[in-house]
């Protein structure tokens, strides 16, 4: 059995359920949610709040759609990226400087609508932004 480096991250949300905006990152030329390595002993989801904190500055999420999780399948080197889905309701957003490479992780910071990240997210992640989307949607369907 493989075993398989586990990063955990968070689709970030903002706005009604009829206009949402997702936050993206981009580092070089490619877009993701935030996330990053679940480190030894850590649980998955406070692995995914404390990557948003370091990689956004953002606190007080909301996990109003449950702490259910999507995953991508396997990439890179043996990675799977897990991705839970919170509201930001307040807050900055800001790219703050990694000790370790003493420049921010990421290059760019935008809150797009569904089309926009559709555009900008690679086949690995269109699923994980569908999936945020319809349970996002979904209370303007049911309601």
């Amino acid at each position: 059995m493989k075993t398989y480096i586990l990063s955990a991250g968070v689709v970030i949300v903002r706005g009604r359920p009829e206009d949402p905006r997702y936050l993206l990152l981009r580092a070089f030329q490619y877009w993701d949610f935030p996330k990053g390595v679940v480190e030894a002993g850590e649980e998955p989801l406070a692995a995914a709040q404390r990557e948003v904190l370091e990689e956004t500055a953002l606190t007080n999420l909301m996990f109003r759609w449950g702490k259910g999780y999507q995953e991508t399948p396997p990439y890179g080197v043996g990675k799977i990226a897990r991705y839970y889905v919170a509201e930001s309701l307040d807050g900055e957003v800001h790219l703050p400087i990694n000790p370790l490479l003493g420049r921010p992780e990421h290059d760019e910071f935008r809150w797009v609508t569904f089309e926009e990240a559709d555009r900008l997210l690679g086949p690995r992640l269109r699923p994980i932004l569908n999936w945020a989307d319809w349970l996002v949607t979904r209370e303007r369907q049911d309601g």
